[in-house]
């Protein structure tokens, strides 16, 4: 699966969840997104460090394991931000792709 389409979906899962009092891991775990738990913690990290969501922390041992803890895990405004443009540009590609399926 693409990686931009994984963080879409994780972001897009938090989105839908700020109506609800704590988001459902479940529905964004790796077993979900079908990808191994090393890329989620990855991805996880990467959306933490670009500040698109908080409430995870993530502990690193010497051992080379990581440990993520994303039970208070939230979407920022920024990430709400990425969403919305994110929509956009899909909804542009669509109507572009469709213009040129016209034209022979």
């Amino acid at each position: 699966m693409d990686n931009f389409k994984i963080i879409y979906k994780i972001l897009s899962a938090l989105e839908k969840s700020m109506d609800l009092e704590e988001c459902n891991l479940d529905s964004i775990s790796s077993g979900a997104l079908k990808i191994s738990n090393e890329r989620w913690n990855k991805y996880i990290e990467m959306l933490l460090d670009a500040g698109y969501i908080k409430g995870v922390t993530i502990q690193k041992y010497v051992t080379g394991e990581t440990n993520v803890d994303a039970e208070d895990i939230r979407l920022t405004l920024k990430g709400l931000e990425y969403l919305s443009e994110n929509s956009i540009m899909q909804k542009m590609y669509k109507a572009a792709k469709g213009i040129t399926d016209l034209i022979p």
